[in-house]
């Protein structure tokens, strides 16, 4: 499956430079005024993951297919998008669409690069875009809930749960705090929660896009947007656009001396996958053999069924048993054969939960 994240921020902040880096295109027009993404741009990238080259490797694979990620380029937001403000519902409707929100904040300083409030102040430009997406929330649900509490007073089962769950909801909105802390009690209150697809319910990682300079340790914007994030339960990683961008068009050697040169031991794009990963709750699993190695995604917690369903739905609906080997036991043994051999090579049912890097085949039957 992968995950659909949607870059979001303030004009000028580094979005579209961003998304051109780690898409590795020129999609998105990237340029010193506000609007310049009209419509949202999509990447399709693949997840870097060094398990699955030695996996193929062992394998022999003909071919390597990572999972796929989705970098959605929304357009730049300003004050009044909740109220149709600029490109405002163009905007809110953009991030209703996505899994995640990848929040890029300004953390350098460049008199060359505008500023739509003319200052750099990361804490202040999340708490414009926050603002505006609570906002509409908070719209939404005082329309919603007093219909919902009046019906639910005449006995009606699925009100009851929408003025219960969207009520608590309610409260944190009128209380400035997002609607992603309200706790759900049950698979029913869970379940009309995702249902009303509040902007401000979405997982939000903080990108601090600093000058190269600081791309290693940060600097003294992003460590406020670190302590932000840390109050808030959030997340938040250090990525610097600029040198994201050079990386583009360099092989994995000259990428990796550069990198180094430049005091890192990965790319902006792998910060923020892992960390987009343990964001959503996500794990990879692969398959294995000649013709291919692949990855594939599911959400911890997943059983063996559901992952046979990522790759055909026949899978899951006929789904007999998983063969499985776990990462360690498939490098350590070399391959298949020398893990069945030594017995770990384990027969798993429908109960069973994914482990992340399990190497899996599904047997079926239609």
């Amino acid at each position: 499956m992968g995950f659909r994240c949607g870059i979001v921020g303030l004009p000028n902040v580094g979005k579209s430079t961003l998304f051109n880096a780690l898409t590795e295109t020129q999609a998105a027009q990237a340029a010193n005024y506000p609007f310049c993404t009209i419509e949202p741009n999509v990447g399709q990238v693949g997840v870097p993951d060094p398990r699955l080259d030695k996996l193929a490797e062992i394998a022999g694979s003909a071919k390597i297919i990572p999972t796929q990620l989705s970098f959605v380029d929304i357009a730049g937001l300003v004050r009044g998008a909740s109220k149709g403000e600029g490109l405002g519902n163009q905007f809110l409707g953009n991030i209703r669409e996505v899994d995640a929100v990848v929040h890029v904040l300004r953390c350098f300083e460049n008199d060359d690069i505008q500023h739509v409030d003319e200052r750099v102040d990361p804490i202040a430009d999340a708490e414009t875009v926050e603002t505006e997406l609570l906002l509409s929330d908070l719209e939404s649900l005082e329309k919603r809930v007093p219909a919902a509490q009046k019906k639910a007073a005449q006995g009606d089962k699925e009100s009851k749960v929408i003025a219960s769950v969207l009520g608590q909801a309610l409260e944190l909105l009128r209380d400035g705090k997002p609607a992603r802390l309200t706790k759900p009690k049950d698979d029913d209150e869970e379940r009309v929660f995702r249902q009303a697809q509040l902007l401000t319910a979405k997982p939000v990682l903080y990108v601090c896009n600093v000058e190269e300079e600081a791309a290693a340790e940060g600097n003294a914007f992003s460590a406020r947007v670190f302590e932000k994030a840390k109050a808030e339960g959030a997340t938040a990683v250090i990525v610097s656009a600029a040198i994201e961008s050079e990386l583009v068009g360099m092989d994995i050697e000259e990428r990796m001396v550069f990198l180094e040169e430049m005091g890192l031991h990965e790319t902006g794009l792998a910060r923020i996958i892992r960390a987009g990963y343990e964001l959503l709750g996500l794990l990879t699993f692969f398959t294995v053999g000649p013709k291919e190695a692949r990855a594939w995604t599911v959400h911890k917690g997943a059983k063996a069924p559901d992952a046979a369903g990522e790759i055909h739905s026949d899978m899951q609906r006929g789904f007999i048993r998983a063969e499985t080997i776990a990462y360690g036991d498939y490098v350590e043994l070399n391959g298949e054969a020398g893990a069945k051999e030594a017995g770990k090579l384990r027969q798993e049912g429908k109960e069973y939960v994914v482990q992340d890097g399990d190497v899996m085949h599904f047997k079926f039957n239609v």
